[in-house]
């Protein structure tokens, strides 16, 4: 799965302004991130989300938690292809999270991200002279586990040191999203549409994080922390216009 074009320069998380998919699978332009960008001060800039427009664009659906949760949602970004072409976005759920390293785990928010990824399969570049690879589960992988990442920074770290730490661990998720099947994932049976669907699950002192398929021809990811993953559910948005 992985080729030498699909980690994101730096080597650190996905970001507003420069990103690819991180598995070799899509190269994203401005529009494409996997979660809302985070100011230094931990506060997001809400001119970076909260538009409908690039999820209007999307030709496959959306997914969320389904209606058994009965809190706040909010969109965040679309990642789109050097055509344009929208490839994978995210949906928030439960309270908004920002980075902070001060938080001890009980004042850390309760959320969960939902991130959809067209399945889409083996087919040219923009520009023509190449071939991209198909999308897997592990790009939803790989996606939400650099989405987990960006809203995490230890505490008693030196805001010096964030870059090399966000580096490290965003290697660990490349590595742990190309080995679904290796011993740090577990399986688990989540509804996707009212359908028993298997999931790949980790956990870790961040969070957690899950991928896996639906039968509408999309890959889905989620991350959170605060909110138990074995008690969700997802569901396809009947109208994405309704979050704006």
């Amino acid at each position: 799965m992985r080729t030498g074009r699909g980690r994101p320069k730096g080597g650190g998380p996905l970001r507003s302004d420069e990103s690819e998919e991180a598995s070799g699978h899509m190269e994203t332009t401005s529009r494409g991130v996997a979660q809302a960008p985070a100011a230094e001060s931990g506060q997001q800039f809400p001119s970076a989300r909260r538009t409908v427009d690039g999820y209007l664009l999307a030709p496959f659906p959306w997914y969320g938690l389904d209606e058994a949760f009965t809190g706040p949602r909010w969109l965040m970004q679309v990642g789109t292809a050097a055509d344009g072409a929208v490839e994978h976005g995210s949906i928030g759920h439960g309270e908004e999270p920002s980075v902070r390293n001060e938080a001890t785990a009980d004042e850390r928010e309760k959320f969960a991200v939902v991130v959809t990824v067209a399945a889409n399969p083996v087919r040219r570049s923009a520009d023509g002279t190449g071939l991209m690879e198909a999308t897997t589960v592990s790009s939803a992988a790989w996606l939400a586990g650099v989405g987990l990442l960006s809203f995490t920074w230890p505490g008693q770290m030196d805001h010096s040191l964030r870059d090399d730490w966000l580096e490290q661990q965003t290697e660990t998720a490349w590595v742990l999203a190309d080995d679904l099947s290796g011993p740090d994932w577990s399986t688990l049976s989540l509804p996707v549409d009212g359908v028993p669907t298997p999931f790949h699950y980790r956990e870790s002192e961040f969070g957690w994080v899950l991928a896996g398929s639906t039968q509408e021809g999309v890959h889905l990811g989620a991350y959170g922390r605060g909110m138990s993953a074995y008690g969700l559910g997802f569901a396809m948005i009947k109208d994405i216009a309704a979050y704006a």
